[in-house]
């Protein structure tokens, strides 16, 4: 393979010839794409299997099939997107036509997680290509069999001056960031989008930030426990709790704690069997780091459930913590496996304590029957996205922008709105010359009473 700068002066060269600005092509390869992946659906699969053990129905719902939904909804709606879009006109500015052209951004990097490896490299590449950009994928190194797939899928199909797929750790991605970008779209941990954000900075690239947090899920007494612990342990579960939009910890309704735990325990129990390390559809931890930072998290915790490890599989069987205090170690930071905190609340001043004493969270959820209290809740506390009685359903509707707010990330995407994301809006006015009023030309004396009465009436 080129060296990187090499490859980058390619791509920005096979842009400015403008072929990726025929929309015919963009289809031709986004269509090329489809088959492609079609053709290795078993191999996805079970290179999913082989980074995390993640079952074949699991990684279809939530990686394989979400890759060509998006993949179908770019191919059937892509020439209504890129068309230029007609624009009312101001008076001020008769006579004219006003448009919004789609222009694409240019060279764009897409640097993807480990915990969804195929779904979060696949569909920003996806809408980037739609767009018509050239596209350096930085696959995670942490699930090797799923990003040599990913590679071997992008060289099938792209050229490398169109869209290449650069492998490697930490090193590869400093020397990508060092370059310069048209965009740049990253999905992973705060802490690293601090440091795309600063690379970003220094050359005013724009970016997407698709990052995290402490998701919480409020829980009230109105509720059917039975149904709301099936949602609960499978949101929170579903990759082995490795989601970024998974619940972080649950604040619930005191007099029905006790009741909800045993219900969660008999949910997981019957999900999974009562040896959940011997279920074939509960996935392990990505590596032995961070099994060592989950189990460390377990560490001076009161344990309701669960809390068996296996550090030869990088296995925590799924695990429910009593009442931790808000400044312990599993309250610190973003969970990011099978633990469940169950903190409670009497008051709404009690919620208010525990959500206020982290950041703005990517996800927020909510069980509850009382519809005022649901509206409270909504309008109280800044979040990227939420539900209303289910979890990570949001993600699966191309319809809602996903996206984050402060320490959770900016930017959005998902259908349209990731074609949007990686296209420049170019507005466009055609003045016509058959009519030129002589309000703006000087000499201006006598015209501040006119100019007012326009701007008062008109703008």
């Amino acid at each position: 393979m080129n060296s990187i700068t090499n490859i980058l002066a390619a791509q920005r060269a096979f842009y400015q010839s403008q072929k990726t600005k025929d929309v015919a092509f963009r289809l031709s390869l986004l269509k090329a794409l489809k088959k492609e992946i079609v053709s290795k659906e078993k191999v996805i699969l079970e290179a999913l299997y082989k980074d995390f053990r993640k079952s074949e129905f699991e990684g279809y719902i939530s990686e394989y099939g979400l890759v060509l939904s998006e993949l179908n909804l770019a191919i059937k709606n892509l020439k209504k997107w890129a068309k230029p879009k007609r624009i009312k006109p101001s008076i001020l500015t008769f006579p004219s036509t006003d448009y919004i052209y789609k222009e694409p951004y240019g060279s764009v990097l897409v640097i993807a997680p480990w915990n969804y490896p195929f779904l979060l490299a696949l569909d920003p590449l996806i809408m980037a290509i739609a767009a018509g950009n050239t596209v350096v994928l930085k696959p995670s190194e942490l699930t090797q069999h799923t990003s040599k797939v990913l590679t071997e899928i992008i060289k099938n199909v792209f050229p490398e001056n169109l869209a290449v797929s650069i492998e490697g750790g930490i090193p590869v991605s400093t020397m990508l960031l060092e370059q310069k970008w048209d965009y740049i779209f990253f999905t992973g941990s705060t802490r690293v989008g601090k440091i795309v954000a600063l690379a970003a900075a220094k050359h005013l690239t724009p970016v997407t930030l698709e990052l995290g947090g402490k998701s919480p899920c409020i829980i009230d007494d109105t509720v059917n426990l039975k149904l709301i612990a099936r949602r609960l342990v499978w949101g929170k579960l579903l990759n082995g709790g490795q989601t970024c939009i998974a619940p972080d910890y649950v604040i619930v309704k005191s007099d029905i704690k006790d009741e909800l735990i045993d219900v969660l325990k008999k949910e997981i129990i019957r999900r999974y069997g009562k040896n959940q390390s011997e279920s074939p559809d509960f996935p392990r931890i990505i590596n032995k780091k961070n099994f060592l930072r989950l189990k460390a998290l377990l560490e001076n915790t009161t344990i309701a459930f669960g809390g068996e490890i296996n550090e030869n599989e990088n296995y925590i069987s799924p695990t429910i913590i009593y009442e931790p205090s808000l400044e312990s170690n599993v309250m610190a930071e973003e969970i990011f496996g099978p633990i469940l905190p169950i903190l409670t609340y009497k008051t709404v001043e009690d919620i208010n304590t525990i959500i206020n004493s982290f950041d703005k969270p990517l996800s927020f959820y909510m069980f509850s029957e009382n519809k005022s209290f649901i509206n409270q809740i909504i309008n109280t506390y800044n979040f990227g996205g939420g539900v209303i009685n289910d979890l990570l359903i949001h993600f699966g509707n191309h319809r809602l922008p996903f996206g984050g707010v402060g320490a959770s990330g900016m930017g959005k995407y998902h259908g349209k709105h990731g074609f949007d994301t990686f296209t420049n809006e170019k507005p466009i006015m055609k003045r016509g010359n058959w009519f030129d009023p002589s309000l703006r030309y000087a000499p201006y004396k006598g015209k501040m009473s006119l100019l007012k009465k326009v701007f008062k009436y008109f703008a």
